[in-house]
Formats: C-alpha cells, structure tokens, sequence
C-alpha cells in the first residue's frame, strides 16, 4: 500500500502523524511511505530522517494526497485539503467529526472511507488512540490555566499553590477520565485545592484512593457543579462521550456568577465543548473574555509540545497503521473488531452511532455492509 504523510496546516500545529521510526516499520513490510517535505520539522525530525528510513519525500500536499492509499494525519483536514481527498481513499486521524460538521459532508459526498483515532474502542471506555493526546492536554490545561490567572493576562492574580498564610487556588475538574486526571496530577502538584466531578463512581473511588485527602471528589450533578465552578479560580472542561457532541455542562447563568478574572480551559472543544461560553482558538489567539471570565478553548493543545506529543501519538497508532496498510480497511476491520468502531464514514455512510447522530445523517451500521 502507498501511505501518505502530509504536513499539518492547521493554525501552530507541529505535530506530525508518523515518525522515521514509523516509516522503516512500514517500508520494512513492503509498503511505499510518501512524506511531505518538512511535516516533521516542528517535531525535530528532519527530511534526512525519513528517507533513511525508506520514505520518498515529495515536495507538495496535492502530491502526498494524490498518491497515498491511505493518508495518516493528526489533525482533521480543513478546507483547503477538502478538495484533495477522493472516492475510496482511507484517511486516518482524529477527526472530531461531531464538532466539524463541514468535514463529515465533505467526507460523505467525496466518498472518502474514514478512522477516527479518538473513536477506536477496543473495550468500553478504553480509548487507546485518544489517550496520550489526552493525557499531553490535561497536563497542560492546568498549566495553561495557571498561566492565565496570572494579572498581567488579565487573570484575578491568584498563585493557584499558594504560600504560607494566603489561601490556595481553588481548581475544579469537571469529568475524571484521562483528562481529568491528568489535570488533578498537575494541579496537586503546583499545591492547588482540587476537586473532581464525574458520574462514574469507580473513578472518583479511584482518584480518592491515589490522592487521599489531596483532592475533593464529587458526584457530577448539575447542583454540584455549579458550587465548584463558581468556587474555582481554574475550571478545567474534561468531559468525553465518545464521537459525540460534549453535554454542556457549565451553563452562561454559572459564568455570568463566578468571580471576574477567573479562568475555564475546556479540554472538549475539541467536541463542541462542555462549557456554554466555549469556543474553539488557537495558539495563536488562545483565550477571549465573558462575562469577565476569561476563556481558554485551544482545540490542538498538544500541538503546542510536539516534541512530546508526536511521539506519544505515534507510539500508539502505529500498531493500527500496519493494520490498515496490510490488510486493508475491510479485511482489518474483520480481524480487529475495535477498528471498526473507529470507522466514522465509509462508502457514503456513518457507521459509528454517536457520529452519525451528531451529523445528523441515518446510521449506518458496519455489518450490514
């Protein structure tokens, strides 16, 4: 199979969806790898790289989109690669299609045979593709936070560890997953106060048991997110249903009543985001303000390390390329079932039920095909 491996455009994206590492894995196997030049530059790994590992570089997008089999991203296309993709190619990458409605027309009137990273699932809950990225943003989601409290970015100048004698900042975590709690590790660390809200009471009894009297666990209901949000100096958005549009949980009315200069980083923009205010940003513009509150919705947070980011990335998608490069979609779909629950659009329909719920196109189950 011919894999393309273009560069990433979207707005400070430095990541890229293979390694050199990756490349011999599959030239090794036969497989031909078409790298566009400089798509790993941002992460550290020169042209000189991939092509001692067998790649072919080649100079433009249009090129690595005209002849990969399968095209292997991190981020979702956005417009100006619209008209690069065809009938039949197989693009694999997180697509968040629930929160990129344009993209899944796109991907259903071009024919296009897709995989989301964030929709594979080999067990419930288990998210093996979603989860490093998770980790890299929850970490950093405390760190951006802490940052934008500060009162010169227009923060209300809270030291989120405190010192001795002055109150700790309060930090609330909305959703214990792979987020979550990444975003409590951080923050415990700095010294904050934190509480975590999720429904799933084996998280909370999980999180309680890791860090004692270190955090506040909360049963997530909406009476209690509203005391923690409008209690919190940080509030972190860390809730996933998975291919879905994220449930809007902290509401305009909640906003409007917490304390001016105070900040909410919304982890699930990336799904239409858990916050009534959020919208998407980039590293580039990363925060605006409501209601005095200020609002950090960056939608590519790893992208901003993507020295860590592109490795931890690829460490676990590859198993899954060399797959999809072996078999084909089909034939590996019918070998490793938790593929096909990472297949969001094939041959002009939605098989996986939330995305094709939140396109609000008719399900198309896998194995009618």
């Amino acid at each position: 199979m011919k894999i393309g491996v273009p560069k990433e455009i979207k707005t400070q994206e430095f990541r890229v969806g293979m390694t050199p590492a990756g490349v011999a894995m599959l030239t090794q196997r036969g497989h031909t790898v078409l790298v566009e030049a400089g798509a790993g530059i941002g992460s550290g790994l020169p042209d000189d790289a991939y092509v001692k590992a067998g790649a072919t570089i080649v100079a433009t997008r249009e090129e690595v989109w005209g002849g990969g089999d399968m095209v292997v991203k991190v981020k979702e296309p956005i417009a100006p690669e619209f008209a690069l993709m065809r009938k039949d190619q197989l693009l694999f990458t997180y697509l968040h299609l629930a929160a990129a409605q344009e993209l899944g027309k796109e991907l259903l009137d071009r024919g296009v045979n897709s995989v989301a990273y964030e929709t594979i699932e080999p067990k419930p809950g288990v998210l093996p593709l979603l989860t490093p990225m998770s980790a890299v943003a929850g970490r950093m989601s405390v760190q951006a936070g802490a940052h934008h409290l500060e009162r010169e970015r227009g923060g209300k100048g809270v030291l989120l560890g405190g010192v001795p004698g002055v109150r700790r900042g309060k930090v609330a975590i909305i959703g214990g997953g792979v987020v979550g709690a990444n975003a409590a590790r951080i923050a415990v660390g700095l010294g904050a106060q934190v509480t975590v809200l999720d429904i799933n009471l084996e998280t909370l009894a999980y999180l309680d048991d890791i860090y004692e009297s270190k955090i506040i666990t909360r049963y997530s209901d909406p009476h209690a997110i509203e005391e923690a949000v409008l209690e919190a100096d940080l509030v972190v958005g860390a809730v996933l249903i998975a291919g879905a549009r994220a449930p809007r949980l902290v509401t305009r009315d909640m906003i409007k009543r917490m304390e001016a200069g105070s900040v909410i980083v919304d982890v699930a923009i990336d799904q239409g985001g858990c916050v009534e205010t959020a919208k998407p940003t980039t590293h580039d513009n990363p925060t605006y303000v409501v209601d005095d509150v200020i609002h950090y919705g960056v939608a590519n947070m790893p992208g901003a390390v993507p020295r860590t980011s592109t490795f931890a990335l690829t460490n676990a998608t590859i198993p899954y390329v060399l797959k999809l490069a072996a078999e084909g979609l089909e034939a590996a779909c019918d070998k490793d079932p938790a593929i096909v629950s990472g297949v969001n659009t094939y041959k002009g329909g939605v098989p996986h039920p939330a995305v094709a719920e939140a396109l609000g196109v008719p399900h198309a189950p896998w194995k009618q095909r």
